[in-house]
């Protein structure tokens, strides 16, 4: 079973960030079920941990609910990440959580990158900075991102071709996650924990 995570940073409810989100995931559902794979989705709704993740970047730890979240991050296949574009970047609760997010959890990991914003203007932010943020975090990022506009949600031609864009971007991905195979979970809190034993131990025998 491939296990996937989608990570929504979309600020409203409802939100085109997160319609977006769950066109983009039933693509790659779809495609995986054709190839025989059954996939297992979970679907993390930021907005609902706002104060947890800034907590966490004042305090610099995170709650228990935000610990159960970084767990279902780390123990994923692939992640389908998706934010609404502010002045051509990403949004600050996104980009938030990624910064709490203990480090190595993403290394080696699919991932399929989407935005929304205003206008086409923006499009730019899957380039500029969601592949340079993933890339830096060690994860494997998917040749081809999806930008929607508001234009794009609405009948006519903007949607047949967000359904066009969709569904290439979701083929590219499903072939990348096929190719990487199931995952190894990592686990930054017990490699962190093994690490400070071993130094207490050499302290100790010195």
């Amino acid at each position: 079973m491939t296990k996937l995570v989608v990570v929504s940073g979309g600020l409203r409810e409802p939100s085109t960030t997160r319609l977006l989100a769950d066109r983009i995931t039933a693509s790659v559902v779809e495609q995986l079920k054709q190839q025989g794979v059954q996939p297992e989705t979970t679907v993390i709704e930021l907005r609902r941990y706002g104060r947890a993740i800034i907590d966490a970047m004042l305090a610099g730890f995170p709650s228990t609910e935000l610990e159960d979240v970084f767990g279902q991050v780390a123990a994923a296949d692939g992640l389908i990440a998706v934010t609404p574009a502010f002045n051509a970047s990403f949004s600050g609760l996104f980009k938030s959580f990624f910064d709490v997010l203990p480090e190595e959890t993403l290394e080696d990991m699919p991932v399929l990158i989407g935005a929304t914003g205003g206008t086409d203007r923006h499009s730019l932010v899957l380039e500029h900075a969601l592949r340079p943020m993933f890339s830096y975090l060690h994860a494997v990022v998917s040749s081809r991102g999806v930008y929607a506009a508001t234009d794009d949600f609405g009948a006519g031609d903007g949607a047949t071709r967000l359904g066009e864009r969709i569904e290439k971007a979701a083929s590219d991905y499903v072939r990348m996650l096929r190719s990487c195979g199931v995952r190894t979970p990592r686990d930054p809190f017990g490699e962190d924990l093994a690490e400070m034993a071993h130094l207490l131990g050499n302290a100790s025998a010195s």
